[in-house]
This record gives structure tokens, C-alpha cells and sequence, in this order.
């Protein structure tokens, strides 16, 4: 008989973007382990990001049940749709730049809805979910934030029934690089921190993406902590072809605190210094990328030499991943950021193509990236040897040479990862 796991997520297909992705690889894997996942989520939820191909992925034989969620960023749409649905992504501008309406939006998103704007689901979701997990008899229940608010139904699940709980942190809470930018009163820091080590230390098992972020939590906590990174999934066959131009790609969002400038100096420099580089040079955006980072690229007069594409479906993505001479992989220049690793670095290293990628000294990032041989790392001091790897890549396209061999990537794989997960249910 398999056993019943209840999952409580917010970002579930047709949600895009990488937080949705883990629990729907997990999902898709856990009957292999004699596990039968149910999946609650809510009926009207407000994503910031569409990408219906992902709802292939579901099976027609998984419980889905929902319930209905109050979105107060279509309220804050109200002030303004632009700014309220950019505040959603996570994308927030340089203090500099915030206009009166952000600020606003800001200040009351950071200290009326604590710890987050989907706060207002807890309370009708407890109420349903006590009555359906006794009547289905379920033993263990799961919780994945952000949003964080949902481990707050967990802790309230814990203490009415005594079920097991796991919390799962896709990011950290309270260390998050974008909660230093919600203009948080001393109270709300105060009780951001409380909610954390309520349920930190209430929950039976506690998942992370990072090994810094354990390190992180165990400061706080003594219960078990897992690190379960994300992963890659087996694709179907993408077709595509390889570019003929020196294609340096970045998949996925660039916000404005994550702009590398050294990097914009390096190619502009190699532009200025070699007209053969400059006419073969081409630089894709695909996914959201901050007005502050195309105002650095066009400092640099790199603006004739990018195709924006913007955000694709997830199976489109593939394709440009495998299709770019290099892929380029920016995190924030913050320790902060040392316990970032973003999904698509997973299917980054299994696309064959050498990653280029920058971040704080010591991330998990780079212990990754080291451990299996997917590429470079560079901190935002390196501007010389940035530099130099990148004629090199160059000169190795130009022999048709330029190539990557990863190495171990297997524990990575989604079923792997899923099998992990399986012995802590």
C-alpha cells in the first residue's frame, strides 16, 4: 500500500518560471518510491509568469484539490499594474530609480503582510486541509516556499493534528537578497524572524537547496536538515541547431541587482580590441531582464549586439540552451547570494555547453561548478581572467573545438533527487 504525502505549494502549472518546477519533478517521481503524492494549491492564483507546456507533465492519475486564494497584488493594481505585477516577479529597482508608488507598495508589502503577500491563505486552508487529512487518514504533509506563508500552514497542521511536517526551502527566508529591499520596520524584521525559528524548530524535517543554507539554519534549529538540490529532468528530443555566431546566452531573469558590469566591460573591450570577435559576437536574453541592466548594457555600446528575446516556455528554453556556444550563469555580487543555486544551472551542465558564470567568492555555485567540471567560475574581481576565458572559448569556436566534459551529474538527476526525498517520507 503506498503511502500518502500531501504537498502545499502555491506555484503549480500553469505557473512558469523555476519555483515550479521542483515539486512537479518530484511529483512525477515519488509513485516510483511507492509514495502517492496529493497536491494542493489554490484555485485563482495571481502568477507572475505563464508557461502552459508544463501542464503536460501532470499526470491525469494525481489528486489535485484547491481552494480559493485573495490576491492583494490585483489590488495593488489598482496604484499601478506595472509596478504591483514586476514587485510579484521579485524584480525591484534601485533605490535610486523607485518612483513614490513602488516605495509605497514596497513598504506595505514588507510590513502589512507578514511574511508574505499570500498570508491571507493560511487561515482557509487550515480550516479545509484539518478536516481532509483526517479523513484521508495522511500521515506526512509538505510545505515548499517561497511563498513562505505556506510553512505557516504547516506549523498550524502540526500543532492541531500531529502530522509529520517537512518544510521545504527553495530560498531562505529572513537572508533572501530581495528582503533587505522591503523597507521593514524593526517590528517586522522582529517578527519575520519569529515566524522562521517557529517553524524552523516546529517541523520535523527540513529540506534545503544549498549547502549554505543549512549552515544558515542550523544556527537556528536542531531538527534535521536535508539538502536536496534541484535538478535536471530527462527532456524529449528538442530539435535545434547549434548558432553559427559566438552566442553567449542567459536563460532566465536578470534583475537589477544582478548586473555584471565586469562583464559588460570585458565584451566591450574585446569588441573594441578584435574585429573579428566583434562581428561574430551576439549576446541572448531569454527571460525578463531590468530597464537598469539594458541602461548598463547600452553604457557599454553593447545594445547592437543583443537579441532580447524575453520569456519562453520552459521546452524553448531547452532549445536555446543547447543551441548557445556559451551560457552564462549571474548571481548577485553579495554573501547573501552564496546560497543560491538556481535550477537552470542543472540543465545548464547537461547541455553540453561550457557555463560561464559569476557570483560571491565561495558560493555553492562555484562548488558545483568545480566538483563537476560544467565550466568556469568567476568572482567580480576577475576581470583578466574573465577575459582571457572568454578569447579562449572564442578561439576554441572558431576551430570548431569549443566544447565541455562534465563529469558526475547523475545525483543531480531529478529521479535521484527524488529517491532522496523518498527515504525522509
Amino acid at each position: 500500500m503506498r503511502k500518502k504525502a500531501l504537498i502545499i505549494t502555491y506555484y503549480w502549472p500553469p505557473a512558469g518560471g523555476p519555483g515550479v518546477q521542483r515539486w512537479l519533478k518530484f511529483v512525477k517521481y515519488l509513485p516510483d518510491f511507492n509514495i502517492e503524492p496529493i497536491v494542493y494549491i489554490p484555485e485563482n492564483p495571481n502568477y507572475p509568469l505563464l508557461d502552459d507546456s508544463l501542464a503536460y507533465e501532470v499526470s491525469n492519475n494525481l489528486t489535485i484539490i484547491k481552494q480559493p486564494i485573495v490576491e492583494p497584488y490585483k489590488l495593488a493594481g489598482l496604484f499601478s499594474k506595472k509596478t504591483s505585477k514586476t514587485i510579484s516577479k521579485g524584480v525591484i529597482s534601485e533605490k535610486k530609480t523607485q518612483s513614490f508608488i513602488e516605495k509605497l507598495l514596497l513598504y506595505v508589502r514588507g510590513n502589512f503582510f507578514i511574511p508574505d503577500a499570500r498570508k491571507g491563505w493560511v487561515k482557509p486552508s487550515v480550516t479545509f486541509l484539518s478536516e481532509y487529512i483526517s479523513k484521508e487518514k495522511i500521515e506526512t504533509i509538505i510545505t515548499t516556499g517561497p511563498p513562505h506563508s505556506l510553512h505557516l500552514i504547516g506549523l498550524q497542521l502540526k500543532e492541531q493534528l500531529g502530522v509529520k511536517w517537512i518544510a521545504d526551502f527553495r530560498d531562505p527566508w529572513t537572508t533572501i537578497g530581495y528582503h533587505k529591499q522591503l523597507k521593514l520596520t524593526a517590528s517586522s524584521k522582529a517578527k519575520h524572524k519569529k515566524l522562521e525559528k517557529q517553524v524552523l524548530t516546529t517541523a520535523n524535517q527540513i529540506i534545503v537547496t544549498s549547502f549554505t543554507t543549512k549552515k544558515e539554519f542550523q544556527e537556528i534549529t536542531n531538527q534535521p536538515i536535508e539538502v536536496i538540490t534541484n535538478g535536471y529532468d530527462k527532456e524529449s528530443v528538442v530539435e535545434f541547431e547549434m548558432d553559427s555566431k559566438f552566442t553567449l546566452a542567459h536563460i532566465g531573469s536578470l534583475l537589477s541587482k544582478r548586473n555584471p558590469e565586469i562583464l559588460w566591460r570585458v565584451l566591450s573591450d574585446l569588441i573594441a580590441e578584435d574585429g573579428s570577435f566583434s562581428k561574430d559576437f551576439q549576446l541572448n536574453f531569454i527571460g525578463f531582464v531590468s530597464d537598469d541592466v539594458l541602461h548598463s548594457i547600452k553604457k557599454n555600446e553593447l545594445s547592437d549586439y543583443i537579441d532580447n528575446v524575453g520569456y519562453v516556455s520552459h521546452k524553448e528554453a531547452i532549445a536555446f540552451q543547447k543551441k548557445s556556444q556559451i551560457l552564462l550563469l549571474i548571481e548577485i555580487d553579495s554573501d547573501d547570494a552564496k546560497c543560491i543555486i538556481p535550477g537552470k544551472l542543472f540543465e545548464y551542465m547537461v547541455s553540453n555547453r561550457p557555463i560561464i558564470a559569476l557570483g560571491p567568492k565561495d558560493s555553492d555555485i562555484e562548488k558545483i561548478i568545480k566538483e563537476t567540471n560544467a565550466g568556469r567560475y568567476f568572482n567580480y574581481s576577475d576581470y583578466d581572467l574573465l577575459k582571457t576565458t572568454i578569447l579562449e572559448h572564442y578561439n576554441a569556436y572558431k576551430n570548431n573545438t569549443l566544447q565541455v566534459y562534465p563529469i558526475g551529474l547523475q545525483k543531480y538527476s531529478r529521479k535521484s533527487l527524488t529517491e532522496a526525498l523518498s527515504k525522509l517520507l
